[in-house]
């Protein structure tokens, strides 16, 4: 399928959609440029963010002093923690219901994002509960959204995701809603501060969309075509990622471009594997979401079809599985993960239907037990 895709052949009865209802604006200084864009949405905004990353880069300055300057009143929620709970989503619904917020703008990585589109669902429905973010038969309109991302990892300023901790069940879920910003600002910018580590995690989530995306059973030639660009950008960063080369504007530009191209990408189809297996890592051990998600990277790969894997590998900037197994290693570090805890993982995954479906190849129980253990 991949390399039909790659010669320009279409198959025979197949069936395309894309929907990615998002205005994306990639420049420098979008916020200030595209000011109105924001205050059109309303008279009062909540900000999202977390702690101190936003005040560090700028971003929520620039934010700020365009709501001020155009007349917008605005409240500011700064306390998303990384990977954010339900009951942080409630507690800031519970907080601004008062307020009378008319938009909600998520300033950040993947974690402030996806918070701001579950409270602006939240505030939208001031009597839900808990289990509203998960009945999809519940009216599923939210408050409009603005997302302006300073890491570049999630994509989630350009897809409908909101990923959430269930501290009750003990793993992250995504809410059943689909809640896609109306407006996503992208400047390379907001990476200046960012620490290495940051942008190396950030960044080898961004490649596991990609790579996800197009080994995907819901895979398509618009999913291919935003992965071919994502994964061509991805590569000319790889020697800022392996600490060779100093990060300059330029590059920041360009992995910020990466990560909106491969959120585009799972928008198209969705994640698979890796990130379905990530998350009890991430719950348990508290490691960071990239690193969990590259943990089986190399794994999900090994088990892929030789002639798509390899042509992802290629674009990529990769000789080989072992090349991508050298430079994983090098930039997330060699991680042991206790064989309890991937026995954990491994059930959670097996018992899920959907997601062992999700591939774009067949796998049963021993291919699972294959991309769990392959390290």
């Amino acid at each position: 399928m991949y390399r039909a895709w790659l010669d320009g052949k279409e198959e025979e009865g197949m069936q395309m959609k894309y929907y990615m209802p998002v205005r994306v604006y990639d420049e420098k200084n979008c916020v200030c440029s595209h000011a109105e864009d924001i205050s059109a949405l309303g008279k009062r905004a909540l900000i999202v963010t977390g702690k101190q990353s936003a005040v560090l880069n700028g971003s929520l300055d620039d934010v700020t002093d365009v709501l001020r300057h155009n007349g917008t009143d605005y409240r500011i929620f700064s306390e998303v923690e990384e990977n954010p709970s339900t009951e942080t989503v409630f507690a800031a619904r519970d907080r601004f219901i008062p307020e009378n917020i008319d938009f909600v703008i998520g300033i950040g990585g993947g974690s402030p994002m996806d918070a701001a589109k579950a409270i602006a669902l939240a505030l939208k429905h001031p009597e839900a509960d808990l289990e509203y973010l998960y009945d999809k038969s519940a009216d599923p309109s939210a408050l409009p959204v603005v997302c302006i991302p300073t890491t570049c990892g999630t994509g989630s300023e350009v897809t409908g995701v909101s990923v959430l901790t269930r501290h009750d069940k003990k793993t992250k879920i995504s809410m059943v809603h689909r809640v896609y910003p109306v407006l996503a600002l992208i400047d390379g910018k907001y990476l200046k501060s960012a620490p290495h580590t940051l942008i190396v995690n950030s960044a080898v989530d961004a490649l596991s969309h990609l790579y996800e995306s197009v080994l995907n059973a819901k895979a398509d030639d618009y999913v291919r075509m935003t992965a071919q660009a994502g994964l061509k950008l991805w590569a000319g960063c790889k020697d800022v990622l392996t600490g060779d080369k100093q990060a300059d504007e330029r590059d920041h530009e360009k992995l910020m471009r990466a990560s909106t191209f491969a959120g585009m990408s799972i928008a198209g189809s969705g994640t698979s594997l890796p990130h379905a297996l990530s998350y009890i890592l991430t719950y348990d051990l508290g490691m960071e979401h990239g690193k969990a998600v590259g943990y089986f990277l190399p794994g999900f790969l090994d088990a892929a079809p030789a002639d798509e894997r390899d042509e992802l590998l290629f674009m990529s900037g990769f000789g080989g599985i072992d090349d991508f197994i050298s430079f994983t290693d090098r930039v997330l570090g060699k991680q042991d993960i206790a064989r309890t805890e991937l026995d954990k993982t491994f059930n959670a995954v097996v018992s899920n239907r959907a997601k062992m479906r999700s591939a774009s190849f067949e796998v049963d129980e021993t291919i699972l037990k294959r991309i769990v253990y392959f390290k």
